[in-house]
């Protein structure tokens, strides 16, 4: 497998740093609100990562933090005039809501920044020891000026960074240079606190990521993932603390997902222009959803729009409808046969299986390439579909023609694998009465009746053959 590192802007041979075992950190949301569609698309991204990770017979270890403090949380905290922690609950349980239905697995471990303080207070205070931060009145600081290759990440000149900072760095009490940034904020009015030998107060937004991946995978990891927005000055800020306390490279493979854009312009919660995961999902199924991220490289932007969600949908629809024929032409077919078409058939779709197989796991080999995974299950769609018009194919052949189509969905988790008889009386009874209100044209009670479906925690997919629900 070959993955493009941002920071030497090139693709390289991937292979974990202890054989066959991958340690990856992914900077997880800020748990303040539901997340949205661009948030979602590291969340998937990095998923999809592991899975094949995993796939390809790699043990992972994958770590997605929460953070559940920063100046955001405590604004809106303060503004519902309930306390950090009740809120920081609410939004990690609604974040599991909406991973769960786009099928992100969960990780190996959910850190939250405000459990990992002691690893924080020591990373800052050897830090100190070592010279490279320094205390004024409001806080200690990082001073980028001690770290030489400061800037290797985003490609920065230190120089003309420090010429540009922003007027927020500049306003900051008792900083040596525009450029450096908090590692602890000392204690303000209507903000939670933790005692430090610095005095009161929180943790700066950089060094709670430093201080997970240090206490969960260690001084060096093989990948670290995030968005594109991240690369400066995030992670630019944990490499440079997290190498200056440890005295260990931090990170060999840096991964970031390009932007979920709409009218070209960045999707954003600051900007106003978002559709959030949980709203759009009353109209597209979650799965939907996620195959619509999938259908680009991850490192492109993708331009949100109606249009190209029903095209998403009409390629999922495709992909549902070959199974579901594979399905019931495999319960029909005969065990063997003896005519020469249907034998003639088995073997070209025996070729497709491994073609197919082929060019998906070469796609994925080449830095994650789902988009072209997906073309060549879109290939093995259109052979099996050809295949089983032949009269006479074996059902082991359509079977096998399932199993893997199902195997390669599953590594891009597209794949749940839950049965209709597993879903419970009153749910399918819902379902029903859902497809009754389509009949009739009551578009709003049909809403209304799957946004209930989906609070129970399952999914309904609208198929050529009618509607079709899962465990979410």
């Amino acid at each position: 497998m070959r993955i493009y590192n941002t920071q030497t802007r090139e693709k390289e041979p991937f292979a974990p740093l202890e054989p066959g075992h991958v340690k990856i950190y992914v900077c997880g949301p800020t748990v303040y609100n539901y997340f949205h569609l661009g948030n979602a698309r590291p969340f998937i991204t990095y998923d999809t990562l592991r899975r094949y990770l995993e796939y390809r017979g790699h043990r992972v270890t994958y770590v997605q933090n929460f953070t559940d403090i920063d100046d955001k949380m405590i604004k809106q905290a303060n503004e519902d005039g309930i306390t950090i922690r009740e809120l920081a609950d609410r939004f990690i349980k609604e974040y599991f809501v909406d991973a769960d239905q786009l099928n992100i697995r969960r990780a190996t471990h959910h850190p939250l920044a405000t459990e990992s303080m002691p690893v924080i207070l020591d990373m800052i205070g050897r830090l100190m020891a070592k010279g490279f931060a320094y205390e004024t009145e409001d806080g200690v600081y990082f001073d980028v000026t001690k770290m030489p290759d400061y800037g290797k990440l985003s490609g920065h000149n230190l120089d003309e960074l420090a010429s540009g900072g922003s007027e927020r760095m500049s306003q900051e009490s008792g900083k040596r240079n525009n450029l450096d940034f908090a590692l602890w904020k000392k204690r303000k009015p209507k903000e939670p606190f933790w005692a430090s030998p610095w005095g009161d107060g929180r943790p700066g937004w950089h060094i709670e990521c430093s201080a997970m991946v240090l206490e969960y995978l260690g001084e060096t990891i093989d990948i670290h993932g995030g968005g594109q927005d991240l690369v400066f000055p995030h992670h630019e800020n944990e490499i440079a603390q997290s190498e200056s306390a440890n005295g260990k490279p931090f990170v060999r493979f840096w991964m970031h997902n390009g932007f979920v854009n709409i009218d070209q312009e960045k999707m954003s919660k600051s900007a106003g222009n978002f559709f959030t995961v949980r709203d759009l999902a009353q109209h597209y199924d979650y799965l939907v959803l996620r195959f619509f991220m999938l259908g680009a490289h991850y490192r492109m932007p993708i331009n949100f729009s109606a249009e190209l969600l029903t095209a998403a949908q009409n390629g999922w629809n495709r992909i549902q409808t070959s199974l579901s024929n594979l399905e019931f032409w495999a319960g029909k077919a005969p065990a063997a046969t003896d005519d020469p078409q249907a034998l003639q058939a088995a073997r070209e779709l025996e070729i497709a299986r491994s073609n197919y197989k082929q060019a998906f796991i070469e796609a994925m080999d080449d830095d994650l390439n789902t988009a072209d995974a997906l073309a060549a299950i879109f290939e093995l769609v259109r052979a099996a579909n050809t295949a089983i018009t032949v009269p006479g194919l074996d059902s082991a052949s359509i079977r096998r023609t399932k199993s893997l189509l199902e195997e390669l969905l599953d590594v891009l988790g597209l794949q749940k694998g839950q049965t209709e008889e597993e879903i419970p009386d009153e749910i399918l009874q819902l379902l029903a009465e859902r497809t009754e209100a389509k009949n009739n044209k009551d578009f709003v009670r049909a809403d209304a009746i799957r946004s209930e479906i989906q609070a129970r925690g399952f999914v309904v997919m609208d198929t050529a053959q009618g509607p079709k629900i899962s465990k979410g």
